[in-house]
């Protein structure tokens, strides 16, 4: 929501001033903070419309930090990137989430937080979403009070707090499964075992988060038409995506039939995780559909760089083009694409870890270049031909990390004559779009009008920017995120001042609903149909690839992968982890699918940053061995809260 930070900082002072008693006893007051504290002065705060509009900023600042490292741990929690140590620039909190540190006493990005332990609690990267829920009920008790308040916007704000209380349980959701419902506050009189709430199954939870969003959708506009104010807050399309995904994570493994947590049951003998249906996953792919047709009908559409950036686009190459398509989707401000963008955070700080060096004035100053993806993300790209390096006819028998010489055809993703390996070479456009490598180009940084002498990336030890030098200034992997950096973003001549364009982080994108739709639907065939091919085609054309059945007849050596349900289903897959990779969603999307511990018990790996040949550069190095158990798809629930509160079942093997 784009607000005024002045508002929102008036806000949060008069709830200082508001919440003047604690009206809970010492046996409720640890496990959730559901009963208003604000009550002996509430009425005050909903006498005019100006002082319920400060409330409404207040319901809306809970929303997590996305763009934050340190606050959302699909940035840094798994193996799509790494980090350093010891470590400096991007708060590397949650990076320890991957590296095992996670647990019941002070858990890691705990956002099951009250306001009474508020500010512990976001030192660990969390936020009070109970003490959130709870304002939001607040305001929705209140709201008929200011007496200069216009019907009309009356309803619009019930509607975005409903959608507010929607996600925030959607947030909870996904982190720890079956989840207390703040459906209203607790009577103010409240007090011990009736105070007590149980963790809901996962059905009502989710059936739960779909009813608010029912509620809220119809009051909420297509598009925002003050774009200038309001950009960010909820409309029709949000909120209709957000139910889908709530629904398709009711569909997934890891909340569909997951027989790892049939044991768990509350005291009152109620199985929290429900068995197998296949009609989660038709209701799923109904509101994908819905989502997608109320974004069409507001007017987002696949983002296009020749169309959003036309006097750019007239000087560019068509692979400069290509590879801009995805990256451009992600960062160029308020796109078509963007059907929910992160407006209130800024991306400056994560633009700096992704800013390769250039001058040695750059290195161990204000840029970090420090969001390192993962070799298993680089050779995860498809190659030139649509399907992965593993499949491709033409790789068999071929070594990626084979030196090779770049030629003149290859200038627009490689400097020419450069020496680097074979991996580097024939990828698919969403490859040099994402990925900064040793030898590789950038477009962007002040250089916009031409791609002719487009920046070149050095990584290389003895190179400015390479290796593992300035101390806790290095990519530990020898790569750089590219994706996250917007092209006008630049860093002066002998400077390190980085002059970020700011861009609203990319909550949720069209692609991602067209690619999230395609999996759903598949998931309720018994083989693929046209229009699962379409969903995905429609994303990869943009970026010069043929279609999934074209690309693995004529180059894949399994030529008839997508016409099985499970071989399509491999496939949108890992079209949803190159899509998407960067924007916080691999995290999720491996816990959902009940691949997380495949994926995060291999070993971190990169290059040899430490090299000083070419030869001993390109060697793949492990660094780091990653150990993903059962208890890593949930979170665990923090002890001190359980022993509060006997009724709430501790995540499995927590305990």
């Amino acid at each position: 929501m784009k607000t005024n930070k002045n508002k929102l900082h008036q806000y949060r002072l008069c709830r200082y001033l508001l919440c003047i008693s604690c009206l809970f006893s010492m046996s409720c007051g640890d496990f959730l903070d559901v009963v208003p504290d604000d009550i002996p002065t509430v009425d005050h705060a909903f006498k005019t419309r100006y002082q319920a509009e400060r409330f409404l900023y207040g319901c809306f600042s809970f929303l997590p930090n996305f763009a934050d490292a340190g606050s959302n741990p699909a940035m840094l929690g798994g193996d799509e990137t790494w980090y350093i140590d010891p470590v400096n620039g991007m708060n590397p909190r949650l990076w320890y989430i991957a590296r095992g540190a996670q647990g019941t006493n002070s858990p890691l990005a705990d956002y099951w937080a009250s306001k009474q332990n508020e500010t512990a609690y976001s030192l660990n990267g969390g936020k009070a979403l109970f003490t959130a829920l709870s304002d939001c009920n607040i305001f929705l008790e209140n709201i008929h009070e200011p007496f200069d308040l216009y019907d009309e916007e009356r309803v619009r704000w019930i509607a975005e707090v409903k959608f507010l209380k929607a996600y925030y349980h959607f947030w909870l959701f996904r982190m720890y499964g079956p989840i207390p419902l703040i459906k209203e506050n607790l009577p103010i009189d409240t007090k011990g075992a009736d105070a007590q709430l149980y963790r809901e199954p996962v059905d009502v939870v989710v059936d739960y988060i779909v009813s608010l969003i029912d509620e809220a959708v119809e009051n909420l506009p297509l598009r925002i038409d003050d774009q200038t104010n309001e950009l960010g807050r909820p409309t029709k399309p949000i909120a209709l995506a957000v139910k889908a995904q709530a629904l398709t994570w009711a569909a997934s493994p890891l909340f569909n039939g997951n027989e790892d947590y049939a044991s768990i049951v509350d005291n009152r003998n109620i199985q929290l995780f429900p068995q197998y249906s296949a009609e989660k996953w038709r209701k799923a792919a109904e509101a994908l559909k819905a989502a997608i047709d109320a974004a069409h009908e507001a007017g987002h559409k696949l983002y296009d760089f020749r169309i959003v950036n036309p006097s750019y686009a007239s000087f560019l190459n068509e692979k400069t083009i290509l590879a801009m398509q995805v990256r451009g989707a992600a960062t160029d401000q308020w796109n078509e694409e963007i059907v929910w963008g992160d407006s209130e955070n800024n991306t400056q700080s994560l633009q700096r870890a992704c800013h390769p060096v250039f001058f040695v004035a750059q290195n161990g100053g204000n840029l970090y270049k420090t969001f390192a993806p993962t070799l298993q993300v680089v050779e995860q790209f498809y190659t030139k031909n649509g399907v992965p390096v593993e499949e491709d006819k033409e790789w068999t028998g071929i070594d990626p990390m084979e030196l090779r010489t770049a030629t003149a055809a290859d200038k627009y993703y490689i400097k020419e004559n450069h020496r680097t390996i074979r991996l580097h070479f024939d990828r698919e456009a969403r490859f040099y779009g994402s990925i900064s490598f040793d030898g590789g180009t950038l477009y962007g940084n002040s250089r916009t009008t031409s791609d002719d002498g487009m920046w070149i990336v050095n990584l290389q030890v003895g190179q400015v920017g390479g290796g593992a030098t300035p101390l806790q200034r290095y990519p530990s992997t020898g790569y750089i995120c590219k994706k996250m950096l917007h092209f006008r973003s630049s860093v002066p001549d002998n400077s390190d001042a980085l002059s970020a364009h700011r861009y609203p982080f990319p909550i949720i994108r069209l692609a991602d609903l067209y690619l999230m739709y395609a999996e759903a639907l598949n998931e309720t065939l018994p083989s693929p149909t046209d229009e699962v091919y379409h969903y995905i085609d429609t994303v990869r054309v943009r970026t010069g690839l043929k279609g999934v059945v074209e690309s693995w007849r004529d180059h894949a050596i399994d030529a008839d992968k997508p016409l099985r349900k499970d071989g399509m289903q491999e496939i949108i897959r890992r079209e949803r982890l190159n899509e998407l990779a960067f924007e916080g969603v691999r995290f999720w999307d491996l816990k959902r699918w009940k691949l997380a511990e495949t994926y995060m018990n291999r070993p971190i790996r990169g290059l040899n940053i430490r090299g000083e040949t070419p030869e001993d550069f390109y060697q793949a190095t492990e660094i780091y061995s990653l150990t993903y158990g059962k208890k890593d798809y949930l979170w665990p629930v923090r002890q001190s809260v359980l022993l509060t509160n006997k009724n709430l079942v501790q995540n499995l093997g927590w305990n």
